[in-house]
Protein backbone atom coordinates (compact mmCIF):
# COMPACT_ATOMS: atom_id res chain seq x y z
CA UNK A 1 0.00 0.00 0.00
CA UNK A 2 1.35 3.41 -0.94
CA UNK A 3 2.33 5.60 1.98
CA UNK A 4 0.37 8.80 2.45
CA UNK A 5 2.23 12.00 3.36
CA UNK A 6 1.79 12.98 6.98
CA UNK A 7 0.14 16.33 7.84
CA UNK A 8 3.51 17.47 9.18
CA UNK A 9 5.06 17.12 5.70
CA UNK A 10 2.46 19.32 4.01
CA UNK A 11 3.68 22.65 2.65
CA UNK A 12 2.91 25.58 4.97
CA UNK A 13 0.12 27.92 4.00
CA UNK A 14 1.18 31.33 2.65
CA UNK A 15 1.65 34.14 5.15
CA UNK A 16 -0.75 36.41 3.22
CA UNK A 17 -3.33 35.73 0.53
CA UNK A 18 -5.53 38.30 -1.19
CA UNK A 19 -7.89 36.46 -3.53
CA UNK A 20 -9.88 38.46 -6.12
CA UNK A 21 -10.28 41.30 -3.64
CA UNK A 22 -12.13 44.53 -4.36
CA UNK A 23 -12.50 47.43 -1.95
CA UNK A 24 -15.11 50.16 -2.41
CA UNK A 25 -16.04 53.02 -0.12
CA UNK A 26 -18.24 56.10 -0.08
CA UNK A 27 -16.73 59.52 -0.68
CA UNK A 28 -17.89 62.52 1.43
CA UNK A 29 -20.30 63.53 -1.34
CA UNK A 30 -21.94 60.09 -1.27
CA UNK A 31 -20.37 58.61 -4.40
CA UNK A 32 -18.98 55.08 -4.53
CA UNK A 33 -15.25 54.85 -5.23
CA UNK A 34 -13.28 51.68 -5.97
CA UNK A 35 -9.78 51.65 -4.49
CA UNK A 36 -8.69 48.19 -5.69
CA UNK A 37 -10.43 45.74 -8.03
CA UNK A 38 -10.01 41.97 -8.52
CA UNK A 39 -6.69 42.11 -6.68
CA UNK A 40 -4.83 38.84 -6.10
CA UNK A 41 -1.52 38.57 -4.24
CA UNK A 42 0.31 35.80 -2.39
CA UNK A 43 3.16 36.30 0.08
CA UNK A 44 4.93 33.12 1.16
CA UNK A 45 6.35 32.71 4.65
CA UNK A 46 9.68 34.48 4.93
CA UNK A 47 9.24 36.17 1.54
CA UNK A 48 9.98 39.85 0.87
CA UNK A 49 7.35 41.28 -1.51
CA UNK A 50 7.18 44.83 -2.86
CA UNK A 51 4.03 46.51 -4.17
CA UNK A 52 4.66 49.29 -6.69
CA UNK A 53 2.25 51.69 -8.28
CA UNK A 54 1.48 55.36 -8.93
CA UNK A 55 0.44 57.67 -6.11
CA UNK A 56 -3.16 57.19 -5.05
CA UNK A 57 -3.65 53.86 -6.84
CA UNK A 58 -4.61 51.93 -3.69
CA UNK A 59 -1.28 50.45 -2.54
CA UNK A 60 -1.84 51.37 1.10
CA UNK A 61 -5.35 49.93 0.95
CA UNK A 62 -3.82 46.46 0.49
CA UNK A 63 -1.96 46.87 3.79
CA UNK A 64 -5.11 48.01 5.59
CA UNK A 65 -6.90 44.88 4.36
CA UNK A 66 -4.14 42.65 5.75
CA UNK A 67 -4.15 44.37 9.14
CA UNK A 68 -7.93 44.22 9.46
CA UNK A 69 -8.26 48.01 9.51
CA UNK A 70 -10.37 47.68 6.35
CA UNK A 71 -12.60 44.89 5.11
CA UNK A 72 -12.89 43.77 1.47
CA UNK A 73 -16.10 44.59 -0.38
CA UNK A 74 -15.65 41.29 -2.21
CA UNK A 75 -13.04 38.54 -2.35
CA UNK A 76 -11.06 37.01 0.49
CA UNK A 77 -8.10 38.04 2.66
CA UNK A 78 -6.25 35.33 4.61
CA UNK A 79 -3.33 35.60 7.05
CA UNK A 80 -1.37 32.48 8.01
CA UNK A 81 -4.10 30.36 6.46
CA UNK A 82 -7.01 31.91 8.37
CA UNK A 83 -9.45 34.77 7.80
CA UNK A 84 -8.63 38.25 9.06
CA UNK A 85 -10.58 38.99 12.24
CA UNK A 86 -9.54 42.30 13.75
CA UNK A 87 -6.02 43.44 14.63
CA UNK A 88 -3.49 40.58 14.57
CA UNK A 89 -0.61 40.79 17.10
CA UNK A 90 1.59 38.79 14.71
CA UNK A 91 1.67 41.78 12.33
CA UNK A 92 4.04 44.75 12.61
CA UNK A 93 3.57 48.03 10.71
CA UNK A 94 6.15 50.62 9.63
CA UNK A 95 4.68 53.94 8.53
CA UNK A 96 5.77 56.60 6.06
CA UNK A 97 6.14 59.08 8.91
CA UNK A 98 7.96 58.22 12.12
CA UNK A 99 5.60 56.63 14.63
CA UNK A 100 7.76 57.68 17.57
CA UNK A 101 6.50 59.26 20.78
CA UNK A 102 8.22 62.67 20.91
CA UNK A 103 8.05 62.83 24.72
CA UNK A 104 9.82 59.48 25.15
CA UNK A 105 13.52 58.72 24.92
CA UNK A 106 14.92 56.42 22.25
CA UNK A 107 15.02 53.39 24.56
CA UNK A 108 11.51 54.07 25.88
CA UNK A 109 10.21 54.25 22.31
CA UNK A 110 11.82 50.93 21.44
CA UNK A 111 10.41 49.07 24.45
CA UNK A 112 6.89 50.52 24.17
CA UNK A 113 5.58 47.39 22.41
CA UNK A 114 6.95 44.80 24.84
CA UNK A 115 5.71 46.83 27.82
CA UNK A 116 2.26 47.11 26.28
CA UNK A 117 2.25 43.33 25.83
CA UNK A 118 3.01 42.80 29.51
CA UNK A 119 6.77 42.27 29.61
CA UNK A 120 8.65 43.14 32.79
CA UNK A 121 10.38 46.53 32.43
CA UNK A 122 13.86 45.25 33.34
CA UNK A 123 13.58 42.47 30.76
CA UNK A 124 12.21 44.93 28.19
CA UNK A 125 15.14 47.30 28.84
CA UNK A 126 17.65 44.49 28.28
CA UNK A 127 15.92 43.50 25.07
CA UNK A 128 15.63 47.12 23.93
CA UNK A 129 19.36 47.69 24.40
CA UNK A 130 20.12 44.60 22.31
CA UNK A 131 17.97 45.97 19.50
CA UNK A 132 19.56 49.41 19.73
CA UNK A 133 22.94 47.71 19.37
CA UNK A 134 21.69 45.92 16.24
CA UNK A 135 20.76 49.24 14.63
CA UNK A 136 23.96 50.96 15.88
CA UNK A 137 22.26 53.39 18.26
CA UNK A 138 23.52 52.20 21.66
CA UNK A 139 25.11 55.57 22.36
CA UNK A 140 21.83 57.42 21.80
CA UNK A 141 19.35 55.60 24.06
CA UNK A 142 18.67 58.63 26.31
CA UNK A 143 18.12 61.07 23.45
CA UNK A 144 14.72 62.16 22.19
CA UNK A 145 13.41 61.89 18.60
CA UNK A 146 13.91 65.61 17.88
CA UNK A 147 17.63 65.19 18.66
CA UNK A 148 18.11 62.53 15.96
CA UNK A 149 18.66 62.71 12.21
CA UNK A 150 16.04 61.32 9.84
CA UNK A 151 18.04 58.14 9.29
CA UNK A 152 18.54 57.62 13.01
CA UNK A 153 14.81 58.02 13.65
CA UNK A 154 14.12 55.37 11.01
CA UNK A 155 16.54 53.02 12.77
CA UNK A 156 14.69 53.58 16.03
CA UNK A 157 11.42 52.82 14.21
CA UNK A 158 12.89 49.58 12.82
CA UNK A 159 14.05 48.49 16.28
CA UNK A 160 10.64 49.49 17.69
CA UNK A 161 8.97 47.20 15.15
CA UNK A 162 11.33 44.21 15.11
CA UNK A 163 11.57 43.98 18.91
CA UNK A 164 8.00 42.61 18.87
CA UNK A 165 9.15 39.73 16.63
CA UNK A 166 6.40 40.15 14.02
CA UNK A 167 5.75 37.21 11.73
CA UNK A 168 4.48 39.66 9.11
CA UNK A 169 5.89 43.15 8.55
CA UNK A 170 3.92 45.71 6.53
CA UNK A 171 5.85 48.80 5.38
CA UNK A 172 4.17 51.82 3.80
CA UNK A 173 6.86 53.84 1.96
CA UNK A 174 8.97 54.03 5.15
CA UNK A 175 12.06 55.58 3.52
CA UNK A 176 10.45 57.96 1.01
CA UNK A 177 11.43 61.12 2.94
CA UNK A 178 15.13 60.21 3.17
CA UNK A 179 17.93 61.36 0.87
CA UNK A 180 19.32 58.82 -1.58
CA UNK A 181 22.46 57.93 0.40
CA UNK A 182 20.59 57.46 3.68
CA UNK A 183 17.90 55.44 1.92
CA UNK A 184 20.47 52.95 0.59
CA UNK A 185 21.94 52.58 4.08
CA UNK A 186 18.46 51.93 5.48
CA UNK A 187 17.80 49.35 2.75
CA UNK A 188 20.84 47.36 3.88
CA UNK A 189 19.82 47.79 7.52
CA UNK A 190 16.33 46.49 6.77
CA UNK A 191 17.59 43.48 4.81
CA UNK A 192 20.00 42.60 7.60
CA UNK A 193 17.25 42.67 10.24
CA UNK A 194 14.84 40.80 7.96
CA UNK A 195 17.37 38.04 7.23
CA UNK A 196 17.63 37.42 10.98
CA UNK A 197 13.90 37.58 11.72
CA UNK A 198 12.59 35.60 8.69
CA UNK A 199 9.39 37.63 8.76
CA UNK A 200 7.18 37.92 5.69
CA UNK A 201 7.39 41.50 4.38
CA UNK A 202 5.08 43.59 2.21
CA UNK A 203 6.88 46.79 1.22
CA UNK A 204 4.80 49.48 -0.49
CA UNK A 205 6.63 52.01 -2.67
CA UNK A 206 6.17 54.10 -5.80
CA UNK A 207 9.88 53.63 -6.64
CA UNK A 208 10.46 50.65 -8.94
CA UNK A 209 14.24 50.70 -8.42
CA UNK A 210 13.73 50.49 -4.64
CA UNK A 211 11.36 47.56 -5.11
CA UNK A 212 13.80 45.70 -7.36
CA UNK A 213 16.69 46.28 -4.95
CA UNK A 214 14.81 44.94 -1.93
CA UNK A 215 12.23 42.35 -2.86
CA UNK A 216 12.10 38.68 -3.85
CA UNK A 217 8.91 39.43 -5.79
CA UNK A 218 7.41 42.67 -7.12
CA UNK A 219 3.73 43.34 -7.82
CA UNK A 220 3.21 46.27 -10.20
CA UNK A 221 -0.23 47.87 -9.92
CA UNK A 222 -2.23 49.87 -12.44
CA UNK A 223 -3.55 53.36 -11.74
CA UNK A 224 -6.61 53.35 -9.48
CA UNK A 225 -8.70 51.38 -9.11
CA UNK A 226 -5.66 49.18 -8.63
CA UNK A 227 -5.32 45.71 -10.04
CA UNK A 228 -2.18 43.67 -10.68
CA UNK A 229 -0.47 44.69 -13.91
CA UNK A 230 2.40 42.23 -13.49
CA UNK A 231 4.10 40.12 -10.82
CA UNK A 232 7.77 39.31 -11.21
CA UNK A 233 9.97 37.24 -8.92
CA UNK A 234 13.62 36.37 -8.46
CA UNK A 235 15.50 33.58 -6.73
CA UNK A 236 16.11 34.26 -3.06
CA UNK A 237 19.13 36.41 -2.26
CA UNK A 238 22.06 35.63 -0.01
CA UNK A 239 21.43 36.91 3.50
CA UNK A 240 24.60 39.01 3.27
CA UNK A 241 23.81 40.66 -0.07
CA UNK A 242 23.53 44.43 -0.08
CA UNK A 243 20.91 46.35 -2.01
CA UNK A 244 23.55 47.89 -4.26
CA UNK A 245 24.92 44.49 -5.31
CA UNK A 246 21.42 43.06 -5.71
CA UNK A 247 20.35 45.92 -7.93
CA UNK A 248 23.42 45.58 -10.16
CA UNK A 249 22.79 41.83 -10.53
CA UNK A 250 19.08 42.13 -11.21
CA UNK A 251 19.23 45.09 -13.55
CA UNK A 252 21.39 43.00 -15.89
CA UNK A 253 19.09 40.00 -15.99
CA UNK A 254 15.67 39.21 -17.35
CA UNK A 255 13.19 38.25 -14.63
CA UNK A 256 10.79 35.37 -15.12
CA UNK A 257 7.16 36.16 -14.52
CA UNK A 258 5.64 34.06 -11.77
Amino acid sequence: MAAHPSPQSAAPTPAIELINVSRRFLTPDGKSMTAIRDFTMTVERGEFVAVVGPTGCGKSTTLNLVTGLAKPSSGEVRVMGGPVNGIDPRIGFAFQTDALFPWRSVIDNVIAGPLFRGMNRDKAMDLGRKWLARVHLSAHETKYPHQLSGGMRKRVALAQTFINEPQILLMDEPFSALDVQTRVVMHDELLSLWSQSKASVVFVTHDLEEAIALADKVYVLTAGPATVKSARGWRARSATSSTSSIFRARSGTTCATR
